[in-house]
């Protein structure tokens, strides 16, 4: 990882092993990473550090909160930083149940300085392709919510697969007008090709064959969705009036 990519990430060391987390977090730090330590899961929730780029270095057997609960409560935001849990209890019980709560990667201690650094590198990557893709999200949403009733049918369509001369049909207009209701939903998505559009949609949430939003869109595109029963009937196949 690059250190653009690395720039303002940190990496929080969770571990109530003293020694033990002052020796990583200098080894990390030595590696050119900010690292920071901290005696207990409380301490960490109580810092505004889940918030910010970084990773999560996290002992699973700590007293108060363990390694598993504090992952669960950070699984529950948003924007929750990737985990790398270190242990010294080889429990293959244990490291499954954490590979499947969302943990990045498993170690076990004592661990060799290499492998932690290239674990870290990993989950710093991921966090920042997470972000990344999170901000194009939230940008895409904003786009979406600009597109008249007709823009968001031919969206939904041309996802799915459907030529211009089906949505015609579907929507009750001439292929001349699709086609103007495509150009414009492209121009406000600022997307340029098809490739762009189906990808688009697999980032709001929509299912291209059925064109159903997830919750992830739930808020924003559900009320104008059931306010369009236009839309619905087009989906539908049902016949409805023209609405230029």
């Amino acid at each position: 990882m690059d250190s653009e990519t690395s720039e303002g990430c940190r990496v929080h060391v969770v571990d109530d092993d003293d020694g033990f987390r002052t020796g990583l977090t200098r080894v990390l730090n030595a590696a050119g990473m900010q690292a920071i330590g901290y005696r207990c899961a409380g301490e960490f929730l109580l810092s505004d550090a889940a918030t910010r780029p970084g990773c999560v270095v996290l002992d699973i057997c700590m007293p108060g909160p363990s390694g598993l609960e504090l992952l669960d409560a950070l699984a529950a935001r948003e924007s929750a930083p990737p985990v790398i849990f270190i242990t010294g209890c080889n429990d293959v019980s244990t490291s499954v149940h954490a590979m499947k709560s969302g943990a990045v990667s498993f170690l076990t201690k004592p661990v060799r300085s290499d492998v932690l650094l290239e674990s870290v590198r990993h989950a710093l990557m991921i966090d920042t392709q997470r972000r990344q893709t999170r901000c194009e999200i939230k940008q895409l949403q904003q786009r979406y919510m600009s597109l008249s009733d007709r823009e968001r049918a031919v969206f939904f369509g041309v996802a799915r697969g459907a030529l211009n001369k089906q949505l015609a049909v579907e929507l009750h207009t001439c292929e001349r007008t699709i086609k103007t209701h495509r150009a414009r939903m492209l121009d406000k998505l600022h997307l340029h090709s098809l490739a762009e559009l189906v990808r688009a949609a697999r980032l709001l949430g929509i299912d291209n064959d059925a064109g159903i939003d997830s919750p992830r869109l739930a808020a924003n595109v559900a009320a104008p969705r059931a306010q369009n029963p236009a839309l619905l009937r087009a989906r539908s196949g049902s016949p409805s009036r023209p609405n230029y």
